[in-house]
């Protein structure tokens, strides 16, 4: 039996790359935040709510297990290089691993938001 209601269809792989870019997981056009990681209330072009989004932590534990692999993987071939001035190696590793979190946030978020969407969950 049909409810007479339109299925949506919820592209999971086009719903991460929208995400991942900052826009709307429905339409690709409308902006996800407001502002750095502010969620935006909902899509000024398709009106899709954001309100049930619950990223919450998750974003932030994988930034955080990505950026860590990564320095590292990076720690022992800089130190090969920086042996004689630790001081030096702890500044460029803190650098490196402070601009690898804050860049990966962002996208990382919108793509937790999109999965959301996408999987229907929270309200969505």
């Amino acid at each position: 039996m049909t409810t007479g209601l339109a299925i949506e269809d919820r592209d999971l792989n086009s719903a991460l790359r929208r995400g991942a870019r900052l826009r709307c997981p429905r339409c690709g056009e409308g902006r996800l935040f407001r502002g750095y990681i502010r969620v935006a209330g909902g899509c000024d072009c398709c009106g899709l709510d954001f309100s049930p989004q619950r990223a919450d932590d998750g974003p932030a534990y994988l930034v955080i297990l990505i950026v860590c692999h990564i320095v590292g993987f990076t720690l022992p071939v800089m130190f090969g290089y920086m042996r004689d001035n630790p001081l030096l190696l702890a500044l460029t590793m803190s650098t490196m691993a402070t601009v690898l979190a804050l860049a990966l946030l962002p996208p990382i978020k919108g793509a937790f938001i999109a999965l959301q969407w996408s999987k229907g969950m929270h309200g969505f």
